[in-house]
């Protein structure tokens, strides 16, 4: 961290903003932002669930970039909301082709944090010669160890207020599979406990995440609408493990070999373990790795948002 830290850049409105029908039922809501026919780039949300925000767009010199930005399958404003048909990874990895091919671009910036490190690496593998360079932040790559360490044990020890409530809406004899009984409940008939459900998991991600409090996470991750996409979406996802082999993103890393890019990471980033991180800088030698000191996972802390727009405006034209 130095004493001139870089923030986000000014407000911007998009230019441009549809939907996409990528099949299956499901439309994409997307928007591109900055200079129109500068450096091409993509940002990837977390959650999975999570959708975009404005603040996202700030990220990117508007000058330098040409950014698309859009809400992955079944959250946001894309539709089917909550839906968990044709949801995957893959499907995913498939859409963000299909973006690169609408806006034109032979290759782009891809920018990923939190589930969005695991979807960038997942499409860069994928399609390396589609990825003018890397930008991930909080690393997590699905593994059983990183599931277990945020919803069966580890992160528990860190909040155990947090992490009673957590458990709270799920019966002792389930609890030695936290991921599959919050299932049962999300994907069941009952509105009234998806709700309850929805709204205990979502809230335990938005009160873990940052190194300090942030009651406007507490809040925004508490909100119905939000609670129901998010934690339906995040759970389907982590149930299946992002459909990945075990360690597939860390084992398949040598096709990032050529690609430029910057890893950041929060040492006290609670659902996402740094070891992650380290992990990927070693199978990853092209890249740049910071680990931020006093941070946890939220993009917007402050030594970890320096380094995201440094990182930017190193791979903006």
């Amino acid at each position: 961290m130095t004493n001139d830290m870089r923030g986000l850049y000014p407000e911007i409105e998009p230019y441009e903003s549809d939907h996409l029908d990528v099949g299956d039922g499901h439309s994409i809501h997307w928007e591109r932002c900055g200079t129109k026919g500068a450096t091409p780039a993509v940002f990837l949300h977390g959650g999975p669930g999570g959708g975009y925000s404005p603040a996202h767009r700030r990220l990117f010199d508007p000058a330098r970039y040409d950014v698309v930005l859009f809400d992955q399958r079944g959250c946001g404003r894309s539709t089917p909301n909550a839906s968990l048909e044709a949801n995957t990874t893959w499907h995913l990895v498939a859409d963000i082709e299909r973006l690169r091919e609408m806006v034109g671009a032979k290759k782009w910036v891809v920018f990923g944090g939190s589930w969005g490190s695991t979807l960038a690496l997942a499409y860069a593998e994928t399609h390396p010669e589609r990825v003018s360079a890397l930008i991930v932040r909080g690393i997590y790559t699905l593994t059983k160890a990183e599931l277990d360490w945020y919803y069966q044990f580890g992160v528990s020890e860190m909040f155990p207020e947090k992490w009673e409530r957590f458990v709270e809406p799920i019966p002792p004899a389930e609890r030695g599979d936290m991921i599959a009984a919050y299932r049962k409940r999300l994907v069941g008939s009952d509105k009234a406990e998806q709700l309850r459900a929805a709204k205990a998991w979502s809230l335990w991600e938005g009160e873990t995440i940052t190194l300090l409090p942030d009651e406007r996470l507490s809040h925004d991750f508490g909100q119905d609408d939000f609670a129901i996409a998010f934690a339906r979406i995040e759970n389907h996802y982590f149930t299946h493990a992002g459909w990945l082999e075990e360690d597939q993103l860390i084992r398949d890393a040598g096709q990032l070999k050529g690609i430029p890019g910057v890893i950041v990471h929060g040492r006290y980033d609670m659902p996402c373990p740094a070891r992650t991180a380290w992990r990927l800088s070693k199978a990853w030698p092209e890249a740049e790795f910071h680990l931020i000191e006093g941070a946890g996972h939220a993009y917007n802390e402050p030594g970890i948002l320096d380094r995201l727009i440094r990182a930017t405006d190193r791979f903006g034209g």
